[in-house]
């Protein structure tokens, strides 16, 4: 509903190029709508807000690596390097320090769900640069999100039906602030750089997400940091800048 006021005025180019263009925007809803934006919610029953923003921190690592693999670009030591201290952190964080628990190969439930939505990421990202389009930044997600609500429509039936104590003011208050923060906001400013920067130099924005999202739990959760936190995001963000260096040095050079 937020988004309709900005694409009405060429629902024109929407009407035509959207039906042509229906697998790419059913991925898109699959990927975007569905796994990147409920997954995470779900996770947040049984992890820290913290663990998912620091998981999350590898999306970055992947969007370079994979991208580099399919403009069939060589990795350099360095990148290497970078992919291993991502995965040494996420696993670290995941294990939350206990090497027990990362040889019982255990897992925190929501860890887990943080971990799909990450990946679904790293694939949402990268094919929004390897589909071409007809369609606008705005248009192209708009219909992705439309995508995302047909997918969705069966698991919102069912948890509506199961209960009718969840529609309350308060909820519906965390609704629209979700619709329009993390959802349209952060979802036109993401797609708007992709279209812009390219994947790899969008990804290094992500790198932020962790110290914004550790020092928001504190103050606003009152989830303290632990020490397991600060170790992986020392082992994970590093990897970032060592991983997306080259694609950025090269792009400069191309926009030079």
């Amino acid at each position: 509903m937020l988004m309709l006021p900005l694409v009405w005025r060429e629902r024109s180019n929407l009407v035509t190029h959207a039906p042509r263009e229906w697998k790419q925007l059913l991925t898109f809803g699959a990927l975007g709508t569905w796994i990147c934006g409920s997954f995470p919610y779900i996770a947040g029953y049984t992890t820290s807000a913290t663990n998912i923003a620091l998981i999350y921190s590898a999306a970055p690592v992947g969007i370079t690596l994979i991208g580099s693999y399919l403009l069939r670009e060589k990795l350099t030591v360095r990148q290497r390097l970078g992919m291993l201290f991502a995965i040494a952190g996420l696993l670290f964080i995941i294990s939350k320090g206990r090497l027990e628990l990362l040889l019982g190969i255990r897992f925190v439930a929501g860890d887990l769900w943080v971990v799909a939505a990450t990946v679904a990421w790293v694939g949402f990202s990268l094919l929004q640069q390897w589909w071409k389009t007809s369609l606008t930044p705005v248009q192209r997600l708009f219909g992705s999100t439309m995508a995302g609500l047909v997918i969705l429509l069966p698991f919102t039936v069912y948890e509506a039906t199961a209960s009718d104590a969840w529609l309350t003011p308060h909820a519906l208050l965390l609704i629209f602030i979700a619709g329009l923060v993390p959802g349209l906001m952060a979802y036109l400013a993401y797609t708007f750089m992709l279209s812009q920067l390219g994947a790899t130099r969008t990804a290094l924005v992500l790198y932020l997400g962790p110290i914004y999202a550790a020092v928001a739990a504190w103050m606003v959760l009152g989830e303290a940091p632990q020490w397991f936190h600060a170790v992986g995001a020392a082992l994970v963000l590093p990897s970032i800048y060592l991983s997306s260096r080259r694609g950025r040095l090269q792009q400069d050079k191309q926009d030079d």
